[in-house]
């Protein structure tokens, strides 16, 4: 008979495609992923991994067991989506990861809701950019994540998790306090064609925002500075080193010699929860929802 946890392993190996991305992924040491596969090659009589210069491969039979294992443990999460439904309890435990300024606007409030409603749910949260955490939730790493589209540019997702509405977080202009337009009580992206950006590190969903969000105005964004927090960008604007779009969500104070001005046409970021679908009758994953929108309403 095949070991739940073996072809769990298996399947986190097919999924990170290497040992040590398995190990991390199931929170084991790359000698313990090793056993496991060397137990599983013993029950199925049959070769599931090969050599690949450092690391390894799965074999025919690696992949197509591998294949059977994500159909099995995808109807095992069911199985237990069920069970917790039946008895209709708030138990077990919750994987909950969200981008930076989610995680800090929305996570301390929704969490601490969880803690006192429900004492049996252990609840464990993490902070990562949007497109990793719709990754980690199709792999089953995460069972859930706070995510964000653009009002004028959506998140890539793909299909097989469901979706609920958090809130709409509008978005400000920071800039230098004797920056021309500071006296402003509103502006226009384009207004800032000729000052330089700080941005978030290229390759991210928001930074791909910006730029296309930018050139769809008839702006060239000149990019002088990235960094990923934004009490990071509020400090190099605050230097007096070029313009930034700031979130409202999870900002926090601002440093002095910053001014925001509101964008006349709105930027919105609609940020909302994503999970399995094959999850959606579990109680903890309906209750960490209600505590993320409750958070979100309070905002």
């Amino acid at each position: 008979m095949l070991n739940l946890e073996r072809l769990r392993t298996l399947d986190a190996l097919a999924r990170h495609g290497s040992v040590s991305g398995a190990a991390d992924g199931l929170h084991v040491t790359t000698s313990a992923v090793s056993q496991q596969m060397a137990k599983l090659e013993r029950e199925v009589g049959q070769q599931l991994l090969a050599k690949n210069g450092r690391g390894v491969r799965l074999t025919d039979a690696g992949r197509l067991l591998a294949d059977h294992a994500a159909r099995i443990l995808s109807q095992v999460e069911i199985a237990q989506a069920d069970i917790e439904a039946q008895r209709g309890q708030v138990v077990g435990e919750v994987r909950i990861g969200a981008f930076p300024t989610a995680a800090r606007g929305l996570f301390p409030a929704a969490v601490g809701t969880l803690r006192t409603a429900h004492p049996e749910l252990r609840v464990r949260t993490s902070e990562l950019e949007p497109e990793d955490a719709v990754r980690q939730v199709m792999r089953g790493d995460l069972d859930l994540a706070v995510v964000l589209d653009w009002s004028n540019k959506r998140l890539p997702v793909p299909g097989g998790l469901a979706r609920a509405q958090l809130l709409d977080d509008a978005a400000d202009v920071a800039m230098p306090a004797d920056h021309p337009l500071a006296g402003r009580a509103e502006v226009d992206l384009e207004d800032f064609a000729d000052d330089d950006w700080v941005s978030w590190p290229e390759g991210e969903f928001c930074y791909e925002w910006l730029v296309f969000t930018l050139r769809a105005k008839g702006v060239e964004p000149r990019i002088a500075h990235m960094a990923g927090e934004h009490h990071t960008q509020l400090a190099l604007i605050a230097a007096g080193l070029g313009v930034c779009v700031t979130p409202r969500l999870g900002r926090g104070s601002v440093p002095e010699g910053v001014r925001l001005v509101p964008v006349r046409q709105k930027m919105l970021r609609h940020i909302y929860a994503t999970w399995r679908s094959d999850a959606e009758r579990r109680p903890s994953i309906r209750a960490v929802v209600q505590a993320l929108q409750s958070a979100g309403a309070a905002v």
